[in-house]
């Protein structure tokens, strides 16, 4: 058993860790930590997750949060993670951060999009971008680890087999829809029922935070890469869907093989050669879901990307990263099929 404190444990985020971590068969939940709910217990705020977890949140200040667990996660705004990070790593503590302060390996470029300072380039280099698909074995040998964001997962996901094999041309289009549960628990006038409902909205356009993490990774795998990115607000709970857009020269038999060699035993990725995925297929669960079609005459693929952006793109990859830092089986803890219907 290892014990795991959880800082931000009252957003929709945290909430998800402290659910499903209050299931693994290696975890022992010791400490929560929330900015809004200091003192009260957890099954106050969320009660029904009340007889799963009887602990009493902490304030964020309160030193046992870090120094009474092994792994520590962090479900916190942009800008407020660098400190908790800094104290643990120098106790020898794990960490997964779930915020955007260590996706981007570039202070600048994180100063410019968060209008914040970046943490310290030596917390930075210590960071570990955690998509286990692309990068498991360094997220095995680190003890620092920077939770993708919800976009980047099903866009990464979806294109790296096809990038890194050069298949593809570099100009990709995206068109992604998110439920409102990506705009966390905080009162804001958009995610207002009547102002969500019945209603489908971009945001984030043209310059969306996601946009210089994703463009990070995909020049890794193909230098000239020009991009152009469209998150939508959806009127569902949970659940995102990128429909991704592209040109190639090769057939569709060729794409279904390439996906198939890079993620046959990858245990939570589904590759459909005969069907395009739905958001129903993945609520509830750490899996991403691919389909895709080609109108071979003019060469146009379309790749469709779905994943339940609080778990596989949130609490679920941090278990999963958690996992492989602390080397149990990858998939323990996040075996649940979907919620359906």
């Amino acid at each position: 058993m290892i014990k795991v404190s959880i800082l931000g444990a009252t957003g929709y985020t945290g909430q998800e860790l402290v659910r499903l971590l209050s299931g693994h068969p290696q975890v022992e939940i010791v400490a929560l930590g929330s900015r809004s709910y200091a003192g009260k217990n957890y099954g106050q705020v969320y009660p029904h997750l009340g007889d799963k977890v009887n602990l009493i949140c902490r304030a964020m200040t309160d030193p046992f949060l870090i120094e009474g667990a092994e792994v520590i996660f962090l479900a916190l705004p942009h800008g407020l993670s660098a400190p908790y990070v800094e104290k643990a790593l120098v106790l020898n503590k794990k960490v997964i951060d779930l915020g955007a302060d260590f996706r981007l390996q570039s202070p600048e470029v994180y100063q410019a999009w968060y209008k914040k300072q970046a943490p310290s380039v030596k917390l930075l280099e210590q960071a570990v971008y955690g998509l286990p698909e692309i990068y498991r074995q360094q997220i095995k040998q680190t003890n620092l680890v920077a939770n993708p964001g919800c976009y980047p997962t099903t866009i990464l996901l979806a294109l790296y087999p096809l990038l890194k094999e050069k298949l593809v041309k570099p100009d990709i289009i995206i068109d992604s829809k998110s439920g409102i549960s990506g705009a966390g628990r905080s009162l804001k006038k958009g995610s207002l029922y009547a102002e969500s409902n019945e209603n489908v909205k971009p945001y984030g356009f043209p310059a969306h935070r996601h946009l210089p993490e994703i463009e990070q990774e995909l020049i890794k795998w193909y230098k000239e890469v020009r991009l152009t990115f469209t998150p939508h607000l959806v009127p569902l709970t949970r659940g995102m869907l990128s429909t991704i857009y592209l040109s190639t020269a090769v057939s569709l038999n060729k794409i279904q093989t390439v996906y198939q060699k890079y993620y046959k035993d990858e245990p939570f990725i589904k590759f459909y050669e005969d069907n395009y995925p739905e958001i129903k297929w993945v609520q509830g669960t750490n899996f991403c879901a691919l389909g895709c079609s080609l109108e071979e005459s003019k060469g146009r693929l379309i790749i469709i990307s779905v994943i339940d952006n609080l778990i596989k793109g949130a609490a679920g990859q941090a278990i999963q990263n958690m996992n492989l830092m602390c080397g149990f089986s990858e998939t323990i803890g996040l075996s649940a099929a979907a919620l359906y219907p």
